[in-house]
């Protein structure tokens, strides 16, 4: 097992005034455009890609993570034979620029409205043959699956979620669970990209738990925003005997 106690990969950083100024100015804008709201539907479009978003679901582009988190997907990252795991898929942005290279993409979301949004988008971009899209918590519906790549842009707050949007943003659990399960599900050699935020409370513990539960962990990439810095990790970890 690795050890737990290494020195954080994540970015510690506190936003000075003129950034948390800037950050507010934002929020402002977002408010008096209507940008801020869920419950509506948007045709977005993330790099040349384009993604509607349904009522209920976190937009990848408004939020930036989403939209950074697919910007980095790409054929050096995923070869043609690759199968792919987009846990947490939400819209379903980080699977349809998966499925552009990726032999197999699974997509799955604990949030009914994630799912409708994930299979029209597979739709639109016409990969509804090449992206499974699934109902479920986790790895709850991956029983014996195993993948080369698995993505995640989890949950960075800590709490009770109130309902299936909320479980997008808060769990006290997921990355306990996330962890225990993730070694189960990807070939050996396998790698899993797992974003993580300035911005969450949550996120400290997913690094923790990945390197609890025996996984290396590096910075795979890294973009600072106005008000928020995201980084991705990259977990690895030795060839997994088959169960």
């Amino acid at each position: 097992m690795l050890d737990a106690s290494l020195p954080s990969l994540l970015a510690d950083e506190r936003p000075g005034p003129l950034r948390v100024f800037a950050g507010r100015l934002l929020r402002i804008a977002y408010t008096l455009t209507g940008k801020h709201r869920y419950d509506s539907f948007r045709l977005e479009r993330v790099l040349d890609t384009p993604v509607l978003v349904i009522p209920g679901v976190a937009n990848p582009k408004l939020l930036r993570t989403g939209a950074f988190f697919a910007s980095q997907i790409d054929a050096h990252l995923i070869g043609p034979g690759a199968s792919v795991l987009d846990m947490g898929t939400g819209s379903g942005v980080c699977a349809l620029f998966a499925a552009r290279h990726a032999r197999r993409v699974v997509a799955v979301d604990i949030s009914l409205a994630a799912v409708r949004c994930a299979r029209l988008n597979a739709v639109l971009n016409h990969l509804e043959g090449r992206i499974d899209v699934r109902h479920g918590d986790l790895f709850a519906q991956l029983a014996g699956e195993r993948f080369d790549l698995v993505l995640f842009n989890p949950p960075f707050l800590l709490g009770v979620p109130k309902d299936d949007r909320d479980a997008a943003w808060r769990s006290n659990d997921a990355a306990r669970r996330f962890a225990a399960g993730l070694g189960d599900h990807l070939e050996p050699g396998g790698v899993a990209l797992v974003l993580l935020s300035s911005f969450g409370d949550a996120c400290a513990l997913f690094e923790s738990e990945l390197r609890s539960n025996g996984f290396h962990l590096e910075v795979f990439a890294r973009h600072r925003f106005i008000n928020e810095t995201v980084t991705i990790l990259r977990a690895t970890r030795g060839a997994v005997t088959p169960s």
